[in-house]
């Protein structure tokens, strides 16, 4: 079977010059800040993740709209909801119980990678949700995310920060809405993200030139995998780093039907077998430093969301977050694989 094309990035070092991994703004002139530094790392304490600039403006833009409770502030014109980091501004963790609530599965839908981080909460039928998507832990999300766990792995990039993001589901809300009568509270939610966002300088667009930088086949590894949203690795200018899987996405996923809907034990393990094969692959390729071969077939297991494939799943992205030096994602995979639900999500939902 036809592989996927092999990129040809440049090396980590590049990345970070580079753009690729977005660094933190500082504070615009004359810019209004009422969140505390005490705040900033409580967030990041409890998430262990580092959080962008725009997360803590959005907030504040928030409780411009609602200060009596900010993460309902959208709730009415666009049925949003500010959750999971929003929780910790708005102090909901502090009414836990004595045991204290796992951060790594606060609102993680099913088909959320370890790279992704829930953030605002949808149509809870589709279980429509948006969230920061990392290429590594300890650097600032690349983009924002879009998902529907009930329909899909599938991810959709929604600009680079939440004003963007939050501005494109509003103008496909009104796309629906384009035989009724203009909504005036839609239409002044719309004036008002775009004032702010141009106040404080931030980019509207859905991709943004560093989000298209990272697509770039000469800059940086991504292959898409099933979630459509693209891993990365670092690969030097020898190659190493990423060598393609032999199948395609297309018989990638043939392979797995053919696991999922076998009539017994004997038929999905022969269905296994090319599975097996790649599997043995992967560990020539980590002997070999490509360490993005196991990272993709093991996001492409856990994105089918079989749990015919746990046990591979366990055994390849751990290994390959490690390699990477991503152990944070490691850690968060393991907590999911361990509870992964499509209910469930609000770890703080008994304490308040």
């Amino acid at each position: 079977m036809a592989g996927r094309g092999k990129r040809k990035p440049k090396s980590l070092l590049q990345i970070e010059t580079n753009g690729g991994i977005k660094k933190a703004k500082p504070e615009q002139k004359g810019e209004k800040v009422a969140f505390t530094e005490e705040m900033k790392e409580e967030v990041e304490r409890l998430y262990q993740l580092r959080m962008p600039h725009d997360f803590f403006l959005f907030w504040e833009f928030c409780k411009g709209l609602n200060g009596d409770c900010p993460q309902d502030a959208l709730k009415e014109t666009l049925g949003l909801q500010l959750v999971g980091p929003f929780d910790i501004l708005s102090k909901k963790h502090k009414n836990t119980s004595p045991s204290q609530p796992n951060f790594h599965l606060h609102w993680r839908y099913f088909y959320d990678p370890p790279e992704f981080q829930t953030i605002l909460q949808g149509n809870t039928d589709t279980q429509h949700h948006m969230g920061y998507f990392r290429d590594i832990p300890d650097a600032l999300p690349v983009f924002i995310g879009e998902n529907e766990a009930k329909k899909g792995c599938k991810i959709t990039q929604m600009g680079d920060n939440l004003f963007a993001a939050v501005l494109l589901f509003l103008e496909k809300k009104k796309k629906e809405k384009r035989h009724q009568k203009n909504d005036p509270a839609l239409e002044r939610l719309e004036e008002d993200l775009k004032l702010e966002a141009k106040r404080l300088d931030l980019p509207l667009e859905p991709k943004t030139k560093a989000m298209k930088l990272r697509e770039r086949k000469a800059c940086i590894v991504v292959t898409k995998t099933f979630h459509g949203a693209g891993i990365v690795v670092p690969v030097d200018k020898n190659d190493v780093g990423y060598r393609e899987l032999p199948e395609s996405d297309g018989s990638l996923k043939k392979i797995c039907k053919a696991i999922t809907e076998a009539k017994d034990d004997g038929e999905r393990m022969k269905a296994f077998a090319p599975i097996q094969e790649m599997i043995t692959f992967v560990q020539f390729a980590n002997d070999e430093c490509d360490y993005g071969m196991g990272y993709e077939l093991g996001i492409d297991l856990f994105c089918y969301g079989s749990h015919y494939f746990y046990k591979v799943v366990r055994q390849l992205l751990p290994m390959a977050y490690k390699l990477l030096k991503r152990g944070l994602f490691g850690e968060i995979l393991e907590a999911h694989l361990t509870s992964r639900s499509m209910e469930n999500l609000d770890q703080l939902a008994a304490s308040y």
